[in-house]
Formats: structure tokens, sequence, C-alpha cells
């Protein structure tokens, strides 16, 4: 069986280039839904990692879940994000929050085919110690002139909801939105973004922190960054040469054909304007995982640099160096690695979106690897997720594990179609020092509802991820739209 695409949601959203619930509760939720939040212990007090994703600052790390196909106010595709608040107890529905272009504050309204959420990013953008959500929502917007937006929701202690939400500022007349990283390109402690807010087809700007509420930056720097008629289709954001500023890549695609990628080097100045040529890449990750203080990338191969081909999937790891991620110190895992779950199949996608975390509490991050077309039995696009461990010499397929509803202890059933691991993140949310497994399934029915979709937790161990105590969250759980919403299609990442 085909899977579906990886760059745009089943169905399709109008302008995007990537990738039964009662009528009176549907009609009611988005835009008024908003939940109290509940303290947590800081995990500072417990003696755990530092809380790099917290957006209500009580020292357990949060996640925010997007539903970018479901209808809000009448409009189809409008989308919604859930945030969900870390605990002791993982993902529940009363630490969850609602929030779509319906809700107060939000720069909106909801529109058709608006996909609000479908592309985010978590970082402190105004260095009040807060961690803000930076997402997308397309559609033209005849007052500006201006194609797609750019939304900050900001952190706060009681909760992100849509007080003070921001449209960040972009010319007449620009594409806003298309890619969206955030890293400390210039090393000066603030909270950057690379995106699309140009009027010129081929640049791309850079928003230096810290970011004003209005939504304005301190600073900006525009790059060109195509030489061809490409696309970018994923980037990443690490200290890859380990000078104590982050670099960034940005890697291209066109019509069927992978275009190979580009290292901008961070300077204290910002990104370099000369950028060193890297190989094509499907999806990225970064971690440190050898702890030898240089940022390694993670990426999933196009085989034969053909976008179009259905292949099992390949991670290559390039390790970093002085000169950034290394050329020569490289490695190639799949599942036919030694010691990794699993049969390489065409149509897997192992790899299709990763996530680094440490999940023992070892010290080396490991690697989520999403395998969303995996079978399981004879359904085909069932899912899963694998976890690769890092170490001294980096990852390895050395105590590997794999998960999908069918393992012991994770809720639910498996159906084709579900795409389990279509979206993965690593987060403490339990607050106990050892990454949490967040995974999100688009296309799970829910009942009768077709793709309402949902997301798991599986707990941080010193033995690896577990089932047991695993516990999944949906929109039914939170009286949200359901209905095809692709719930979980994806998560928010922090590069």
């Amino acid at each position: 069986m085909r899977l579906r695409s990886a760059r745009a949601p089943q169905g399709g959203i109008v302008g995007i280039r990537r990738p039964a619930i009662s009528t009176a509760v549907a009609a009611a939720l988005i835009g008024t839904f908003s939940v109290p939040i509940i303290a947590g212990a800081a995990s500072a007090e417990n003696g755990t990692a530092t809380v790099r994703e917290d957006f209500n600052g009580d020292g357990y790390e949060d996640v925010a879940i997007a539903a970018p196909l479901a209808k809000v106010a009448g409009h189809t595709k409008a989308g919604y994000v859930a945030i969900s608040y870390g605990s002791a107890d993982g993902l529940k529905p009363a630490r969850t929050t609602v929030i779509s272009q319906d809700t107060p504050g939000v720069p909106g309204p909801a529109a058709d085919d608006a996909a609000f959420g479908y592309l985010m990013t978590a970082g402190d953008l105004d260095g009040d110690g807060l961690t803000d959500l930076a997402l997308v929502a397309h559609g033209y917007r005849s007052e500006d002139n201006t194609s797609g937006s750019v939304i900050i929701l900001w952190g706060r202690k009681s909760g992100i909801s849509g007080q003070d939400a921001v449209r960040v500022p972009a010319p007449s007349g620009a594409t806003v939105g298309d890619d969206l990283t955030a890293g400390d390109f210039d090393g000066d402690g603030h909270l950057d973004l690379f995106m699309s807010r140009n009027e010129e087809y081929d640049d791309h700007d850079v928003l230096y922190g810290p970011f004003d509420r209005d939504g304005s930056p301190a600073r900006e720097q525009t790059l060109t960054v195509y030489s061809t008629d490409n696309f970018i289709n994923t980037t990443a954001a690490g200290d890859f040469n380990g000078d104590g500023i982050e670099d960034l890549a940005t890697f291209y695609v066109y019509e069927d054909h992978a275009e190979g990628g580009k290292l901008w080097l961070g300077t204290p100045q910002g990104l370099s304007t000369v950028p060193q040529r890297l190989p094509s890449a499907a999806s990225t990750a970064v971690g440190d995982f050898d702890q030898d203080g240089y940022a390694d990338l993670a990426t999933r191969l196009y085989l034969d640099n053909d976008t179009e081909t259905e292949d099992s999937g390949t991670v290559r790891i390039y390790y970093g160096s002085p000169a950034g991620p290394s050329q020569t110190r490289t490695q190639t895992i799949t599942q036919n690695t030694a010691g990794v779950p699993g049969v390489d199949e065409v149509g897997d996608a192992f790899g299709r979106r990763m996530s680094t975390g440490d999940v023992n509490g070892d010290g080396y991050p490991d690697l989520a690897v999403g395998v969303p077309g995996e079978a399981i039995g004879t359904r085909d696009e069932a899912g899963s997720v694998v976890l690769l461990k890092g170490g001294k010499n980096g990852l390895t397929g050395t105590g590997a594990q794999a998960f999908h509803q069918d393992t012991a202890g994770v809720p639910g059933v498996v159906e084709a179609g579900d795409r389990f691991g279509w979206a993965v993140r690593l987060l403490d949310m339990t607050g106990d020092g050892k990454a949490d497994l967040v995974a999100g399934a688009p296309g799970e029915d829910l009942g009768l509802v077709v793709d309402g979709g949902a997301a798991w937790l599986l707990p941080g161990t010193a033995g690896g991820l577990t089932a047991t105590g695993s516990v999944t969250l949906n929109p039914m759980d939170l009286g949200a739209p359901a209905t095809q919403a692709e719930f979980g299609y994806d998560l928010d990442k922090d590069n």
C-alpha cells in the first residue's frame, strides 16, 4: 500500500508544498476551550536535567500537538493545536488546552485550508525564561497582501493561551512561513528564527532575538538560499563545528528530484552568507550522540535522490567535527542493521520523522525513528517507532527497541492506515530526568470517526522506553473536533 505523502496531510491543503462528535460540542469548543493548568514540581527541585521546552515554567516539559485538518467554526482544514502540559502522570486531558485562530487573542479568524499548526517550532523567543510556540497558518490575507502567517503564542506561568499572541510582521506581497527553524545563530544567548518572509522568491529572512511582544525581532538578515528552481524540504539547527554558535542546514527538492543541502555556519555576526555543500536529506534530527562536543546530524536519505520513490528508509548520521557535519565519519542504519527490530520493506518510511533525547538517563542522546509505513501483521501502514541508543561511539543498533499498538501495554488496537510514528518527539514530560516518547498517529480512527488521530506517551526508564504506564490522548478526550482532524500529524520541534 502506498504511504501517504510526507509533504502534505491526507486530503491535501491548499497552498502547502510539504507536508463523531456532537454538533453542539464542535460548535462551542474551538475558541472557548481552555483548561486551568495544575502546578507541578520543578525539575530543578527533583535534581533532573535542564528543561528545554516548558511553556508554563513548572519544570516539566510540554508538547504541542497539531490537528491541521480539523474543521473549525465551519471552516474546513482550518486546524488547531493542543498544548499538553507535562506532569508526573504524562499526557492528561485535564492538562491540555486547545487553541485555534478562533481562540480570543489569536490573530485570525479561522479560515479554510489554513492548517493552523501544520508546522511548529518551540523556544524562548522573548527571553523571559518561558518557552514560546511559533506556528504556521496558511492562506492569503488581503489586508496586507501576504500569503500565510507565522503566529507566536507566548509562554505564560498560567499556560499558553491566545493572550497577546501576535502575527510576525511581513512585507507586503511576502510568502510567509513555508520554512520555520529556531536556533541561536549569532551566539548571543537569544533564540533566532529562520523563515520565509520576503517578497523575493529566492530569499529567506533570519530574525534575530530577542523578540518584542509585538513580534518584531531585534534585527534582521536576508539570505539568498536558492541557487536553482528548488524548494526547501527540511532544515536543521545545531552547533555542528563546536564553536559555541548554532549553524543552519537547509535541504532542497525540485519536482521529484532531491537537490542536495547547504550548511550556513553561525558566526557572532549571524549566519554566514557563503554555504558549504551537504548531501540531500528527506528529514533531520540533531543531537550529540557520542557527547564529543559536536552536534551530529541525523538524516533520512532519498533513494537515488528520487523524492517519489517509496523505499524502506535509510537513516544516515553525519558526526560533527571542527569543519561541520563530517563527510567521512558517517553511519548508516536501516531495519536490516544488527540489533534493529524489523525488516526493511518497501514503503516502511523508516526515518520519516526523528527526534533526539536521553531516554535512559545515561548522558547520551538517543534517536527516536518514526516508521509510519510499517505493516504490523497484515495491516498496512499501521506504523511503529524504533528507538536507537546513543553511546560513546555514537548511535548503535544494540539494545534498539520497537513499539506499536500491538505492543503489550500500549493503548489501542493496530489498524491499517493508523500511521503510528508519523510524528515523534522525545521530551521529559514526567520530570524524572529521562526523555519520554510522544508519538502521533494521524490516521487513527476513533470509533466511527475516521482519521481523528491520536498521540501516545511512552515513559523513559533506565532500560529505555517502556509501554508500562503509557497513555494516549485524542480529540474526543478533549471534546475537540475530531472527524478527519489528523490529530498528531505534527508535534512541535526545537530545531
